[in-house]
């Protein structure tokens, strides 16, 4: 391990690692230098002496200076953190450094599974993916992460393989396949090379299971950072659910959230369903996943993280935000568990009431939506993919109650995710997505910002030309309320889609119970 250099955050740091402060989870580890271990600030072991810690921005650094995760707090388990408040440095990014933007581009691409078809890109697939050449690319990531790409890949993988290998019952070779190794030999390599472990040292006697209903699935534990407004990411699932393919409950003791899912990995298309619960007091989110969606696990799980919004940091969004917005510092910016399931009902809730958007994306999923049975008697239906939507007749559509334009908005979308000419997941490029969402007919900078905020996960979203946007900000009378509005946002930078969240919750709740027509609350 090589000397540490003391920096001025580590005292903030350790105070937090005293308290075990959640509201910093992920947002740094501690390595011990008298164990060799590095830990989560949540950790409940007793805290080590001052001058015995190191830290890290993120795992992949403790890694690196050869430090190895506790096995009682398991760092796997801690949110990600986004690489616009990756270190305490990065708190004052700017969305103008070009190479930051740049370097979080990749990150957000190591990140994301499904950003490629099947492995993880080498250097020059990524470097070529993002316009760069693979030296300049290392460079700017080194200075801005503090490891190599392939370093901070690497941490992933076996953050990720650590997880599988603990809270599930799934066979080594599969683990080994799901993280991204080539080979079961040098997984157990980097494992033990890592970890001074064998995978099948971290088995436990059982995965958690339950029983009823989720004794035929896979139990795994997601965390995040809070503070956290449950109730008001389940409100707005629970207003939009659709008939069969999704189901909220809002009771004290039983805030989740249910869904019928389908992943594409492939050829092949896998089908199930998930239910995710969340427990408040231990700031995490316990997911059950059906076995049949066991080979694309990874997928589901970074679906779920970025749907309920897991990884959000509070701590760097509410540093801008909390002035302008005092009662937001808990809302999260809901995601979606399909990018283009999102997509279809962004353009279904065109210029119409939540109550109508909901109405039209039932029949459509009774029309058209496979049947698939689940152990969870409110699911019963798969939403329709790109294919079934791009085939069936404007009469079919018609019929519905859908519109010639917006009929035709979601068959372009369709054709563009089956050609892959349009990419609707979190490690997707967002100006080239943007730009070509715009080029299809019936969607316009309202729909495509939306998904981007939604779908794509961008965190600088931002609809400037949103009525209720316009109104919650107070520039409905303005001569170009959509110009000022996007003037007034550039102090909200690069938490713009956070901004918008909270300027419509502030909207909702000066409203009361009264009933809105505004596109902003699709």
């Amino acid at each position: 391990m090589t000397p540490h250099q003391a920096h001025p955050h580590d005292d903030a740091c350790y105070l937090a690692l005293k308290a075990h402060d959640a509201r910093f989870d992920g947002c740094f580890f501690t390595g011990v230098t008298s164990t060799g271990i590095y830990c989560r600030p949540v950790c409940r072991v007793r805290t080590p002496k001052r001058e015995n810690c190191r830290f890290f921005a993120h795992a992949a650094q403790a890694e690196r200076a050869g430090f190895r995760p506790c096995l009682r707090c398991r760092p796997e388990l801690a949110p990600r953190t986004p690489a616009l408040s990756l270190a305490p440095e990065a708190r004052t990014w700017s969305i103008q450094d070009a190479s930051s933007i740049l370097a979080g581009q990749a990150a957000r691409l190591l990140d994301n599974p499904e950003a490629w078809d099947q492995a993880a890109p080498t250097m020059q697939q990524l470097a070529q993916r993002l316009g760069v050449s693979d030296r300049h690319l290392r460079r700017i990531f080194e200075a801005q992460f503090g490891v190599s790409p392939l370093q901070y890949l690497q941490t992933r993988r076996l953050l990720s393989a650590k997880q599988l290998l603990t809270d599930t019952t799934l066979a080594v070779t599969q683990v080994a396949a799901m993280s991204g190794f080539a080979s079961v030999r040098r997984f157990n390599a980097a494992f033990a090379e890592h970890y001074a472990l064998n995978p099948t040292q971290l088995r436990r006697a059982g995965s958690s299971r339950e029983q009823g209903a989720m004794e035929q699935s896979i139990h795994v534990r997601l965390a995040y950072r809070p503070p956290y407004d449950v109730d008001a990411m389940l409100r707005f699932f629970g207003t939009r659910q659709i008939t069969g393919i999704e189901d909220v409950t809002l009771e004290p003791d039983k805030q989740r959230i249910s869904k019928t899912v389908a992943v594409q990995s492939g050829k092949e298309l896998y089908t199930g369903w998930l239910l995710a619960r969340f427990d408040a007091p231990r700031s995490r989110v316990d997911l059950h996943v059906s076995d049949s969606l066991r080979e694309v696990l990874p997928q589901v799980m970074a679906r779920v993280r970025a749907m309920l919004d897991l990884d959000a940091d509070p701590q760097a969004i509410n540093s801008l935000l909390h002035t302008r917005f005092p009662l937001g510092d808990g809302l999260r910016v809901p995601g979606a568990l399909d990018g283009f399931e999102l997509a279809v009902r962004a353009v279904l809730g065109q210029q119409i009431t939540v109550a109508a958007a909901r109405t039209l994306a039932t029949r459509l999923v009774e029309r058209f939506g496979e049947p698939v049975a689940t152990p969870i008697a409110a699911l019963n239906r798969l939403f329709p993919g790109p294919a079934t939507l791009a085939a069936a007749s404007a009469d079919a559509l018609g019929q519905l109650g859908i519109v010639k334009q917006r009929q035709a908005a979601i068959q372009a979308i369709a054709s563009a995710v089956i050609n892959d000419r349009l990419q609707l997941h979190a490690g997707a490029d967002v100006a080239a997505t943007l730009a070509a969402l715009q080029a299809l007919p019936g969607i316009g900078d309202w729909t495509a910002q939306y998904i981007a905020m939604r779908a794509l996960r961008w965190p600088d979203a931002f609809p400037s030309g949103d009525v209720a946007l316009h109104k919650a900000l107070g520039l409905q009378d303005a001569k170009n309320p959509a110009k000022e509005a996007q003037a007034a946002s550039q102090a909200w930078q690069p938490w713009r889609s956070y901004a918008v969240i909270r300027a419509w919750a502030s909207m909702v709740a000066a409203a009361g119970s009264r009933k809105t027509n505004s596109v902003a609350t699709k």
